[in-house]
């Protein structure tokens, strides 16, 4: 049932006493049963027995709706199932909104980036997400599920890694050369260690890029460290000037910031109305404005997305993914560099502006995930389907073959499994599915699949994997997985984290560098099985 702004145009449902027909209970008395008449139960009664006076009670209705926490579309098909729901409720704030709208308010309420929000950036943002307190709630609830807002997460950088706990501490340990770890240093940490420059500040989202960290604390500020520019290639000539502690960047003090994505050569921020601005994208103006290089003003995404809420954005080599939110449903544009068909338009052509990408609409998919590898992006489906798409080398797509693909396509060997979360990096996918089990296909270079394949006759044990497969080994820590992250860098050998359900972190993969958080012993410098962090992520 489509949640439309405006009173819905379902006809109002007609109750009537229904006669039911006479009963013989022959096993039990001798005598029929006489006809009885079954009152229908009424939304407002007529001080007749039977009726159930649902508006002599608004204020009990509203404190369960807003308790059993319903999901924005059974507020909506309450609506149209009776005038009840519907009709004005005379309750402050707005006594013209129903019961419903006011139950989706309540809730919206509870968010931890609605709280501060002052009453005009509500107005502005119930308008902005097609003028429902309902539509605004499916906005919020879609952006803590896909970035894990609010709750602890880890992120496998190159060379570098971040680990947030569910109170917001910020733990970082690897490659260092950039003062990339915020310690005051450039030395590698190989253990966990906590930025104590960030006491006091509740972190809630991090990024990691080449050289580069960037974290965002629950009152939408942005701290940056590392490599001083937004937009340097993985080893280009900008970014010469090192930060090695966070610092707040100046530039996004006016912008309420709930997530950051470092791409190859730009940097984009996600704003909590649904706003996405970009850093650096180049002066051709590949993303509809001009920058220089090294600019360091964040600049509006111009195009189709300018009235459209984004819930999450995803970075990958010279392009960017964004999923919307409309009142119609969720979908996917995207903008950039078209090479191996990663836009998804059936083409390998580049995009100025955001595009959306059609080809969910007629796969009947509504995405609620997404994720952007180097050269190859996927979708999670809210019915648990997957879709990838780009280009296919290794078997990345999981199709069985290394072909590429312009247009999302689902991946049918997974077709038994719902999937909730997905993950890509460089020429690799990790699937995360409802019941906590892990499949990943693609490159096993550096043993970040999981997999620990057994030598061939050549010894090697970096086997591809073309089709999505178990990962066996994270079954036996006898948890349920709830995160993958996973390296997305053309340079950087990779590595892999899963986070269980209960805080404990592990880590698999390259680790030449400390980051996966462990000391290797001889001349080791990979991990082929999950091994635990020793970090508390709870």
């Amino acid at each position: 049932m489509p949640m439309d702004a405006t009173t819905s145009g379902t006809p109002t449902i007609q109750y009537h006493n229904i006669n039911d027909q006479p009963v013989t209970v022959t096993a039990i008395v001798a005598v029929p049963v006489s006809t009885y008449q079954r009152n229908q139960r009424h939304c407002f009664g007529d001080l007749i027995p039977g009726e159930f006076p649902l508006a002599t009670n608004p204020s009990i209705v509203l404190h369960v709706l807003t308790a059993c926490n319903l999901d924005p579309q059974d507020l909506a098909k309450l609506e149209a199932t009776c005038s009840f729901f519907r009709q004005p409720a005379n309750f402050p704030p707005d006594n013209e909104l129903s019961i419903s709208e006011l139950a989706a308010l309540d809730m919206c309420q509870k968010r931890a980036i609605f709280k501060p929000m002052a009453p005009e950036e509500r107005q502005d943002l119930k308008q902005r997400c097609g003028g429902s307190w309902k539509l605004v709630l499916r906005f919020l609830l879609a952006g803590e599920a896909c970035c894990r807002r609010e709750r602890s997460q880890a992120i496998a950088g190159p060379g570098h890694s971040i680990a947030v706990t569910s109170n917001g501490v910020v733990y970082s340990f690897g490659s260092n050369s950039s003062g990339q770890l915020g310690h005051g240093t450039t030395e590698e940490e190989w253990r966990p260690r906590q930025i104590r420059s960030l006491r006091g500040i509740r972190i809630i989202q991090a990024a990691a890029g080449p050289g580069r960290t960037m974290l965002i604390s629950d009152a939408g500020q942005v701290y940056a460290f590392g490599k001083d520019s937004f937009g340097e290639a993985e080893y280009g000539a900008q970014g010469s000037k090192m930060v090695t502690t966070p610092q707040l960047v100046e530039s996004l003090k006016n912008i309420f910031v709930v997530q950051a994505v470092i791409g190859n050569f730009f940097t984009a921020v996600l704003s909590r109305e649904g706003r996405v601005y970009t850093f650096s994208w180049g002066n051709d103006g590949r993303i509809g404005h001009q920058t220089e290089p090294n600019d360091v003003e964040p600049h509006p995404l111009l195009g189709a997305l300018e009235n459209i809420p984004v819930v999450q954005i995803a970075a990958g080599y010279c392009y960017l993914l964004a999923l919307a939110c409309h009142p119609s449903g969720m979908s996917v544009y995207s903008v950039g560099c078209g090479l191996g068909g990663k836009l998804g338009h059936g083409s390998r052509t580049d995009e100025k502006y955001p595009r959306l990408i059609e080809q969910f609409q007629l796969l009947n998919l509504q995405p609620m995930v997404v994720a952007a590898g180097a050269w190859h992006a996927a979708v999670v489906g809210r019915d648990g389907r997957v879709c990838t798409w780009g280009w296919g080398r290794y078997g990345c797509l999981g199709h069985g073959n290394e072909e590429c693909e312009s247009a999302p396509k689902v991946v049918e060997a997974l077709s038994k499994v719902k999937a909730v979360n997905v993950a890509t990096g460089d020429y690799t996918t990790f699937v995360v599915s409802d019941d906590g089990d892990v499949y990943s296909f693609g490159c096993g270079e550096s043993a970040s699949l999981g997999h620990n394949a057994a030598a061939d006759e050549q010894g090697n044990r970096h086997v591809n994997v073309l089709s999505p497969e178990l990962v066996t080994s994270l079954k036996e820590v006898k948890e349920r997985v709830v995160q993958i992250s996973l390296t997305n860098s053309i340079y950087w050998n990779a590595h892999t984290f899963a986070l269980t359900e209960s805080g404990k972190l592990y880590a698999f993969g390259a680790g030449d560098k400390g980051q996966l958080g462990m000391e290797l012993v001889n001349n080791q410098s990979e991990r082929g099985n999950p091994e635990r962090v020793d970090v508390d992520l709870r």
